[in-house]
C-alpha cells in the first residue's frame, strides 16, 4: 500500500485513470438529463416524479399489478380545470377564455371546453341490430315471470309514455321500450356533469362549474411537460381572472402532483446540498485551516457522488427523487475517509509518511467500509424500489469515495503538513480522556444497564403506523383544489377496483355479470352508488342468448306478435316492419371487437385489459369499478372478491399498508441478524471482549432512539427500523475509528478524537438536514439517523482499549 513510493509514471496512470473515470461519469451523467435519442430509442426522463413508482409490486396478481399500472397510464394523461361562479354565463365565457389560452400555449395536446357536436342516437343506433338480446334487469324479470303477458303493458306504456322508456330510441324500433330501458341502465354518465351549450356544467347551489379537460402530449412524469403545463396554467389562470375577476380556477391532475413534488425535491436538493456542503466546509477549515485539505476532501466527496449518479441512472433507468435528495445528504458521511487520513497527516507534523499513513489509517478505514455497507445492503433487501435505489447510490458512493482516499490522497499529501493545530489536538486528548475513564473498565456496562433502565418505560409506550400515506407528502394546495374538483362533479378517485379475469373474453364477461349482480345487493347495509364494467357496454354472448330466448318466448310468433302490437295500438306498418326485423335479424349477438371500435368507447375502453397472458397460455382480464364506496365496505369487497372465481380485489393503499406492517415486524429481525453480523466482523478483529465493546455504543443509541420515540408519542414505521440500520452501519465506525486510532503507534489521542468527532459533526450535519426534508420518509430517516449518530459519537469512548492493549 506505499502509495507514496510508486514511480512517477504509475503517480500519472493513477491520475489519470480518475480522471478518465470522472470525465466517463461527468459526460454520461449530463448525456441522460438531456433525454437523448440513440439508436431510435427515447431515454427516459433521468428524474422520477412517479409517485407510484415509490411503491412496491403488492399485489400477489400480475395482472391486478398491470391494471394499476394501465390506470395510473390513462389517468396520468389527463388533467381537468373547473371554472366555478355564481354568474352561469360568466363562468361558460370564462372557461372558453381560459380553454382558448390553454390551447394557444401548445403544452397540450387536446384542450376541450366546448363540446364536439354529438348525436346521442349513434349510440342507439349501434345497439339498435342487437335490440332482442339486451334486455334490463327489471325486464329480464318481468319476462322471466309473466312471459307474454307482459308485452302489452309495456307497449301501452311505451306508446303513452315515451319518456319512461329511458334512452330516446324510435318507438317503431322499440315498441315495447326494451331497448331504451337497457340503454338507459349504461353507466355513461358516472358524475354529476351534464350537458349545458356543449360544455360540461355541474351545479350546486348558486354556484355553476364547467369543466376543461386537456390531455398531455407526453408523459406526465416528463419534465419537459410539467414545465410546459405549469407555464401554460399559470399564464391561461392570470388572463382569466384578469377578464372575468368573479371566477375561482382549480385543478387536479397527475402532472400537477408531479411538477410539484419535483420542485420540491430540488429545494431540498439545493437546501440539503449546499448546507451540508457550506457546514462541512465551515468546520473542516476550523479544524484544518487549509483551503487545500477542504478541496480534496469534496473531491473524494464528488468522486463518490459522481460514480454513484452514473451507477445509479445506468442501472435503474431513472433517479428517483428520494434518492436525489438523500444523495445530497450522503456528503458527510462520504467526506469522513478523507477526515481521519486528514487528522493522521497533521498530528504526524514533519514525521509524514505517506504511504505509511496509508498502511496505519487503511484497517479503520477498511473495517468502517465494511460495516457501512453492509447497513445498506440490509437495506436493499427492502421491497421498495426507491429504497434499493438509496441503498445503490449510497454504496457505490461510500465505496468510490474510500477508493479515491487511498489512492489518491497518498499521492497529493507527499509533503508534510506546515503547521500542527496542537492546541486544538490537546484539547481533545484531555476531553477523550475524561471520556475513556467515565467508561473505563465495568464502568462501561454500568452506564449500558443504566441507559436500558431508562428506556425500557419508552419501549412499553411504542406504537406503530403503516399508513402509505406517511410515504409521500402531496401538495396541500392541489389536495386542496383536487377535494374541490370531486366534490362539484362528483367523481370517485378510482383507487379501488376489481380485477377480472378468465382464459377467454367470453368467461370474462360472464364473471363480470356474477360480480356486478353481487355488487348490486346492499353491503354493509347500503347499496353502492353503482359500478363500471365492460360487461354493461357488451353482454357476455351466454346472457345475450338467454335475454333473446326470453324475448322470442315472450313474443311467440310472427302473427301473434303483429296482433299484440296492433292491438295495443300501433299501426300496422309498424307492426309489421318490427316482426320482420325480429324474424331476419334476431340470433345476430353483440360483440366486444364491435363496441371497442366505436369512437364513442374510448372513455370507457380502460375497463379492459384484452389478452394479459403469457405466451401458450391465454388469459384475459377487465376491471370493474365500484362507485360511492365508503371505508366501511372496503373489507366486504374484498371478502366478496374471495368468493368468486378469477375476482381480485385491488386496493393499493391497503395493501402497501399491510405490506409496510410486515416488513416493519420483520425489520426488528433484520437488525438483530445485522447486529450478530456486524459483532462477528469485530470480533474477528478485535477479540470477543473488544468486538462487544466496539459495538456497544451503538446498541446503545437504538435502544435510545427506540425509546425516544416512545416517550415522545411517535409511531415508529417500517423506515425508523430501516434508519436504525443505518444508525449501525454508520454509528459504529467512530468506535471504530477510535478504537484503530488508539492502537497505532506513537498515537496522538487528541488527534484521533478529533477526527471522530468531525465525522460525527459532518454525519449529524448532512443526516440531519434530512429532517427538514418536504418528503415524510427522509424526514423520518433523518430524525433517526441524526439521534442514533450523535448517540454513537458520544459514547464511541466505550470501545477504546484499555492501557495495556495499546502498541
Amino acid at each position: 500500500m506505499a502509495i507514496a513510493q510508486k514511480s512517477p509514471a504509475r503517480t500519472r496512470g493513477v491520475l489519470l485513470a480518475w480522471c478518465a473515470l470522472m470525465c466517463v461519469a461527468m459526460a454520461y451523467c449530463t448525456w441522460r438529463f438531456v433525454e437523448p435519442t440513440f439508436g431510435g430509442h427515447t431515454f427516459a426522463p433521468p428524474l422520477q416524479t412517479d409517485l407510484l413508482a415509490l411503491l412496491p409490486k403488492t399485489e400477489a396478481d400480475p395482472v391486478a399489478e398491470r391494471a394499476l399500472d394501465a390506470l395510473a397510464k390513462t389517468m396520468g394523461e389527463r388533467a381537468l380545470y373547473l371554472v366555478t361562479s355564481e354568474d352561469a354565463r360568466q363562468a361558460k365565457a370564462a372557461a372558453r377564455r381560459l380553454a382558448q389560452s390553454l390551447s394557444t400555449s401548445g403544452a397540450f395536446r387536446s384542450v376541450v371546453a366546448q363540446l364536439p357536436p354529438f348525436d346521442p342516437q349513434q349510440i342507439a343506433h349501434f345497439y339498435l341490430p342487437y335490440r332482442f338480446a339486451l334486455l334490463s334487469a327489471a325486464d329480464r324479470a318481468a319476462l322471466a315471470t309473466t312471459g307474454s303477458h307482459a308485452l302489452p303493458e309495456l307497449a301501452a306504456q311505451r306508446l303513452f309514455d315515451p319518456a319512461g322508456a329511458g334512452f330516446a330510441v324510435d318507438l317503431a324500433d322499440d315498441p315495447f321500450g326494451l331497448l331504451g330501458r337497457w340503454l338507459a341502465a349504461l353507466p355513461l354518465a358516472s358524475s354529476d356533469l351534464s350537458v349545458e351549450d356543449g360544455m360540461l356544467v355541474a351545479r350546486s347551489g348558486k354556484t355553476t362549474s364547467v369543466a376543461v379537460m386537456v390531455t398531455l402530449p407526453g408523459s406526465a412524469y416528463e419534465t419537459s411537460v410539467q414545465l410546459a403545463v405549469r407555464k401554460a396554467t399559470a399564464d391561461a389562470d392570470a388572463l382569466t381572472a384578469r377578464e372575468y375577476p368573479g371566477v375561482r380556477i382549480v385543478r387536479t391532475g397527475a402532472v400537477f402532483y408531479a411538477d410539484a413534488a419535483r420542485r420540491a425535491s430540488e429545494s431540498d436538493v439545493h437546501r440539503i446540498g449546499l448546507w451540508s456542503a457550506g457546514g462541512i466546509a465551515l468546520l473542516m477549515l476550523w479544524i484544518f485551516r487549509s483551503p487545500r485539505l477542504i478541496a480534496l476532501g469534496f473531491l473524494s466527496t464528488a468522486i463518490g457522488i459522481g460514480c454513484a449518479l452514473c451507477a445509479t441512472m445506468a442501472w435503474f433507468g431513472q433517479l428517483h427523487l428520494l434518492t436525489l435528495v438523500f444523495g445530497a445528504s450522503l456528503i458527510g458521511e462520504a467526506v469522513d475517509y478523507s477526515i481521519q487520513y486528514f487528522v493522521l497527516y497533521l498530528s504526524a507534523g514533519r514525521r509524514w509518511n505517506a504511504g505509511r499513513g496509508l498502511r496505519e489509517v487503511y484497517p479503520a478505514l477498511l473495517v468502517a467500509l465494511a460495516t457501512s455497507l453492509l447497513g445498506y445492503a440490509i437495506l436493499a433487501w427492502a421491497p421498495f424500489p426507491a429504497l434499493k435505489q438509496i441503498a445503490c447510490f449510497a454504496m457505490v458512493g461510500i465505496a468510490m469515495a474510500f477508493a479515491s482516499v487511498v489512492s489518491l490522497l497518498p499521492i497529493m499529501l507527499q509533503r508534510g503538513p506546515r503547521r500542527t493545530p496542537d492546541y486544538l489536538f490537546d484539547g481533545a486528548a484531555r476531553l477523550i480522556s475524561w471520556g475513556q475513564s467515565l467508561f473505563a473498565g465495568r464502568r462501561a456496562g454500568y452506564v449500558a444497564v443504566l441507559v436500558l433502565v431508562i428506556a425500557a418505560p419508552g419501549w412499553l409506550r411504542l406504537q406503530s403506523d403503516d399508513d402509505i400515506h406517511m410515504l409521500v407528502q402531496r401538495d396541500p394546495a392541489l389536495v386542496l383544489q383536487e377535494r374541490v374538483v370531486r366534490e362539484a362533479i362528483g367523481i370517485d378517485d378510482g383507487a379501488r377496483f376489481f380485477v377480472v379475469k378468465g382464459a377467454t373474453p367470453e368467461a370474462v364477461l360472464e364473471r363480470c355479470e356474477v360480480l356486478g349482480d353481487r355488487l348490486n345487493a346492499p353491503l354493509e347495509g347500503r347499496p353502492l352508488a353503482g359500478w363500471q364494467s365492460i360487461s354493461q357496454f357488451v353482454p357476455s354472448a351466454r346472457r345475450q342468448a338467454v335475454d333473446e330466448a326470453l324475448v322470442s318466448s315472450a313474443l311467440r310468433s310472427a302473427d301473434a306478435l303483429r296482433t299484440a302490437l296492433v292491438g295495443a295500438g300501433f299501426r300496422d306498418e309498424v307492426a309489421r316492419r318490427y316482426v320482420d326485423v325480429w324474424t331476419h335479424d334476431a340470433g345476430k349477438p353483440l360483440t366486444l371487437d364491435g363496441w371497442l371500435a366505436q369512437p364513442w368507447s374510448q372513455p370507457y375502453r380502460h375497463l379492459w385489459l384484452g389478452a394479459v397472458g403469457l405466451a401458450g397460455a391465454p388469459e384475459y382480464a377487465a376491471i370493474v369499478m365500484p362507485l360511492g364506496v365508503s371505508t366501511t365496505q372496503l373489507p366486504a369487497l374484498a371478502a366478496l372478491a374471495r368468493t368468486l372465481p378469477g375476482v381480485v380485489f385491488v386496493d393499493k393503499a391497503a395493501s402497501v399498508s399491510r405490506l409496510f406492517g410486515a416488513y416493519r415486524v420483520d425489520s426488528a429481525r433484520w437488525l438483530a441478524a445485522a447486529l450478530v453480523l456486524v459483532l462477528a466482523l469485530l470480533m474477528s478483529r478485535y477479540g470477543m471482549y473488544g468486538g462487544i465493546r466496539v459495538l456497544m455504543p451503538v446498541v446503545v443509541a437504538i435502544a435510545l432512539a427506540l425509546a425516544a420515540f416512545g416517550y415522545a408519542g411517535l409511531p415508529l414505521t417500517l423506515f425508523n427500523w430501516l434508519a436504525l440500520m443505518l444508525v449501525l452501519g454508520v454509528g459504529v465506525n467512530y468506535a471504530v475509528f477510535l478504537r484503530e486510532g488508539c492502537t497505532r503507534a506513537n498515537a496522538n489521542l487528541g488527534a484521533v478524537w478529533t477526527g471522530v468527532a468531525l465525522s460525527a459533526a459532518t454525519t449529524l450535519l448532512s443526516f440531519g438536514l434530512l429532517a427538514m426534508s418536504s418528503m415524510p420518509v427522509l424526514k423520518t430517516f433523518g430524525a433517526t439517523l441524526a439521534l442514533g449518530v450523535a448517540v454513537s459519537a458520544l459514547l464511541a469512548p466505550i470501545g477504546m482499549p484499555a492501557q495495556r492493549e495499546r502498541q
